[in-house]
């Protein structure tokens, strides 16, 4: 209300025991059906409508009173789209969100009272629910309600009965959340939204049943002013979903449990990219992928920390900001400084523990080591809304983290040279503030500054970023340079050759090439029926033939990256009519990546990349001698160049993480079901930069059959692509497999010591 009130109950009335909006638990989008609720146990929340039962005649609409209420209607039971905290109707099914941050992790304040009404995310602060727009699925809220111009007015008759409705008579369901405390007290239903702060920054209870993460999170301890933060317990005391229990890792390292919902994250987000671009609709598939996981209780370290995140390591690089919410690096998706309630001795203080410097302010941070990062609030597009910035939330967190002096992890954003719009995430490690200060900016408002400094003895993060794309943009700049183009001349980008180790100057000698030699010339094998498509393939396109071979759908998305693992991906090749611009010819058009051969320390020479790599992208096609059966030697000790089809590890064959969350049959297999083709290729004489990539049981790039030229499948191209995100000046490795090891586990000649040095080595490879 705007001023007190004084009203008081008549003896027909009764006054309605409301719960605050705080215990309510944020609704999750549910993509493509996915049901993200449970039958609800929470005593219902009453609405009353704002008629009479408010001094001064409350039935207006304008008044601002009646719109803190208008979220909640009878009528909203009973049919229409959904509606926001105020006095218009969103219809469009973006979501609300509440304050600041977003439902994800953090701090909600109910801070507006005006929605869109016009395709943008109603906020309620600063923030959407998701990002800078929420298009995750549904249109309609659960509810089915009607818009607020439905209503009735009741105001004219002030003493006239309570229209009181039970939200939970039809809002029958809540999200799946994770119980609270240790003892299952029954009573106490208050969800728990990833976060260990209420909205006002105050401490909630902490998790205890986190299923399926079976991750040691020990206390983290900082020196200064005898800082404590508990973390959540391991607990399998309560099972979560059947898929939780089944995407995620056995493992308990927590590296590995990171990196699959990472990939759990991609491929949910490239199959909704693919289905989206079928259906012309122009959705944003990363807000898609996350609402899934959130719902189905898929992510690592939830909960909030100070310090590092197990299983993050520094120069990790993500193309979104939902990834950096679904590891627990950093639970906001849109705000730029993650702040929680920690105790330092016997006092408890709000700090900041994760800021983002992306560009959206005027951030100084041409020096690796040193940050100077702007306050939030004040910066709007529209020069009448903007203002100086406030001491408070975020801000004050920062001020508060300057004299607490504990370590804030910092991940900064940059334009992405393989996107005119997108932007790379990279984590940089821990700093601390070391001052702070106001100052005017060039709009003319006043805001805070923070002047961070990097915490000595840590890995490169940033600076290898920055070092590699000088490099990319002159290449003369590289030192220790054998040859400025291995390739000479036969890749559409020079191959660098380095060594920073010892005297080698070359590898052992071969004929570079970028065409697979056959035994016997393709013309004599049929050629692959082509399209009749015009200029290029279209998705959802049912004439299109290499479609349909494909299962009905293109196998790369509009930017080139394959969108899930197949027994044969099939391109479009020379007997087809569209252009050599369709996205369906990926591998064909070469490598687009700046590559370099390096010494390495223990294993001959390796391959790794200037450039960040997205997970998906194409990299590069074994090129060398097919070999005949008949000849081969698999014995032969001194080729060490021999691709052969071998069942990889665990990690490749579930490159295609979670489609039966989305209702779709799994395309996994197994070991057991594996099918191998016959073709065998030796880089020893001739051969391309994939002859120097070597073996990881924990690798990053993966093996796919292509075919575009002819229609023998057994003489497949063996492409690589990308497993993950892989950072620049980042080995690149695949899965040799285990071919080569009898029944009896006797180990082939050919066998070598595996020095991968992964937690799930295998201890040898062929």
């Amino acid at each position: 209300m705007n001023g007190p009130s004084n009203f008081m109950p008549t003896p027909e009335q009764d006054v309605l025991d409301v719960k605050p909006l705080r215990t309510l638990a944020p609704m999750f989008p549910a993509p493509l059906g996915v049901n993200t609720f449970n039958h609800s146990t929470t005593p219902p929340l009453i609405f009353v409508t704002p008629s009479g039962q408010f001094q001064g005649g409350f039935g207006d609409w304008n008044n601002s009173a009646a719109k803190s209420f208008f979220a909640f209607s009878s009528k909203d039971a009973r049919g229409g789209k959904a509606d926001t905290f105020s006095d218009q109707n969103t219809g469009t099914g973006k979501a609300a969100t509440f304050g600041d941050q977003d439902a994800f992790g953090s701090q909600n304040v109910f801070a507006s009272d005006h929605s869109t009404g016009t395709g943008k995310a109603a906020t309620f602060g600063d923030q959407d629910a998701f990002g800078s727009q929420n298009v995750a699925t549904g249109v309609q809220d659960a509810a089915k309600g009607q818009t607020a111009t439905d209503w009735t007015d009741v105001s004219a008759n002030p003493n006239g009965p309570i229209d009181a409705i039970a939200i939970s008579a039809y809002r029958s369901t809540q999200p799946n959340v994770i119980s609270l405390d240790d003892d299952d007290d029954d009573d106490d239903d208050e969800p728990y939204a990833a976060n260990k702060t209420s909205a006002s920054g105050r401490k909630i209870k902490r998790p205890s049943h986190l299923s399926g993460y079976n991750v040691s999170d020990a206390l983290v301890s900082d020196s200064s002013n005898s800082m404590k933060v508990k973390r959540p317990k391991s607990s399998h005391g309560k099972a979560a979903a059947d898929n939780e229990h089944a995407l995620l890792p056995p493992s308990e390292d927590p590296r590995e449990i990171v990196e699959a919902v990472l990939m759990t994250f991609e491929a949910l987000r490239r199959r909704h990219l693919q289905l989206d671009e079928a259906q012309e609709t122009s959705k944003r598939a990363d807000l898609k992928a996350s609402a899934i996981l959130m719902s189905s209780n898929i992510r690592a370290n939830p909960g909030k920390r100070i310090g590092v995140v197990p299983g993050v390591e520094i120069g990790d690089i993500f193309y979104f900001r939902m990834e950096l919410c679904i590891i627990g690096l950093h639970a906001p998706s849109m705000a730029g400084i993650d702040y929680m309630t920690a105790k330092f001795g016997d006092e408890d203080d709000s700090v900041a523990i994760c800021i983002v410097a992306a560009g959206g302010y005027d951030n100084n941070d041409d020096d690796t080591d040193v940050l100077v990062y702007s306050g939030s609030g004040g910066n709007s597009k529209n020069s009448e809304e903007k203002h100086d910035q406030k001491l408070e939330r975020g801000n004050l967190a920062l001020e508060r983290s300057l004299s607490r002096k504990n370590v804030i992890r910092v991940v900064r954003g940059y334009k992405d040279p393989g996107c005119l719009t997108g932007k790379v995430y990279i984590y940089d490690g821990l700093y601390r503030i070391h001052e702070s200060w106001k100052e005017k900016t060039k709009s003319g408002i006043f805001c805070f500054k923070y002047k961070l400094l990097r915490e000595p003895g840590q890995p490169d993060g940033v600076a290898i970023w920055k070092m590699s794309q000088k490099w990319v943009q002159n290449p003369l700049t590289r030192g220790s340079v054998l040859n400025p183009d291995l390739s000479s001349g036969a890749e559409n980008l020079p191959v660098c050759l380095v060594n920073d180790i010892d005297s080698d100057e070359v590898p052992h000698h071969f004929t570079y090439t970028t065409q697979v030699e056959h035994l016997k010339p393709l013309s004599s094998v049929k050629p692959l029926q082509g399209c009749r498509c015009l200029s290029v393939c279209l998705p959802g396109d049912a004439n299109c033939c290499c479609a349909q071979r494909n299962g009905g759908s293109l196998p790369y998305s509009s930017s080139g990256l394959l969108v899930c693992r197949k027994t044969m991906v099939y391109e479009c090749g020379e007997s087809c009519r569209c252009s050599f611009n369709c996205r369906n010819r990926v591998t064909q058009k070469g490598v687009r990546i700046h590559f370099e051969v390096f010494k390495t320390g223990n294993r001959g020479w390796g391959l790794r990349s200037w450039d960040a790599i997205r997970a998906g992208s194409f990299i590069c096609e074994y090129v060398g001698e097919v070999i005949d059966d008949a000849n081969i030697n698999l014995n032969d000790i001194e080729d060490d160049y021999i691709f052969q089809m071998s069942c990889p590890g665990e990690r490749t064959l579930k490159w295609n993480f979670g489609p039966e969350l989305i209702g779709e049959q799994s395309t996994n297999v197994s070991a057991d079901t594996f099918e191998t083709l016959p073709i065998k290729i030796s880089a020893k004489r001739i051969g391309n930069i994939s002859r120097f990539m070597n073996h990881s049981c924990a690798p990053n790039v993966f093996w796919q059959p292509v075919q575009f030229d002819h229609e023998d499948d057994h003489r497949p191209h063996i492409m690589f692509f990308a497993l993950k995100h892989i950072p620049p000046m980042t080995e690149l490795t695949y899965d040799y497999g285990d071919v080569g090891a009898d029944p009896s586990g006797v180990r082939s000649p050919r066998a070598k010591n595996c020095l991968c040095e992964s937690s799930n080595c295998r201890g040898f490879f062929i």
